[in-house]
């Protein structure tokens, strides 16, 4: 990480001090110091973007950054030496993405929508093909969750990431839109790491509550992911 290479922090006091403290961590991490990569603090959370050397050091600054307090997501899009750049859907995008370079889909066809399709069928995407996939204030909106989440375990890759986030059922922002069906708590993302008949679990990266909105990174569940142990669980939700 160069320090010359970190764009500035989102204007907002708690952003800048939780860029100064991210800097802080990452220079004291030998596996990293030196890695390639930018980061910015926009709303808590942390965007990566650059190259970093292997799937272990990703995980590890993933796990590095989301023990700091005052991390509230990491969405990081870094390429792996030797490795094509990250696939990324953005999920029920509307008209704008979360990341320019993403393939957003969503069921209007708004501008910069680049696959129009019903989003609560099977998705048109092949399996273990993606590396990200972004659900920003749109699992709020589908009436068949759980086939759904089904879908996204199907297309991440074994270490791919599932981007979340929606409103808290305590906000006044989960029941002023009409076109929310269903209301979220973070509970609801516990069930969704846990073995269920039907279900395809995810193991929580990191879960949080700021700002009226539950935010979570999870990683779908297989060879390269065990379950999330009761004491894993316990972290995020107890």
């Amino acid at each position: 990480m160069n320090d010359s290479e970190v764009g500035p922090p989102a204007a907002g006091g708690r952003d800048r001090l939780l860029a100064e403290d991210v800097r802080e961590v990452l220079n004291g991490e030998s596996l990293l110091r030196a890695a390639p990569f930018a980061f910015d603090v926009r709303g808590g959370v942390v965007h990566l973007r650059g190259r970093i050397a292997s799937r272990q050091a990703q995980a590890r600054l993933r796990r590095v950054l989301g023990r700091l307090r005052g991390v509230q997501a990491v969405w990081d899009l870094l390429q792996i030496d030797g490795s094509p750049p990250p696939r990324v859907i953005d999920l029920g995008c509307g008209p704008t993405k979360q990341v320019e370079t993403a393939v957003g889909l969503d069921r209007h066809a708004w501008r910069g929508v680049d696959l129009v399709a019903d989003l609560e069928r099977p998705l048109p995407i092949a399996d273990a093909s993606v590396d990200h996939v972004f659900a920003v204030h749109f699992l709020e909106h589908v009436r068949e969750l759980l086939p759904l989440v089904n879908e996204l375990h199907r297309i991440l890759e074994p270490t791919g990431v599932l981007h979340v986030m929606v409103p808290h059922r305590e906000h006044v922002n989960a029941w002023a839109d009409p076109t929310h069906v269903r209301y979220f708590d973070p509970q609801t993302f516990k069930f969704l790491c846990k073995p269920y008949p039907g279900l395809r679990p995810f193991h929580p990266l990191l879960v949080t509550c700021a700002d009226g909105n539950i935010l979570a990174d999870l990683q779908p569940v297989g060879e390269e992911r065990p379950l999330a142990t009761a004491e894993e669980l316990a972290r995020f939700f107890d």
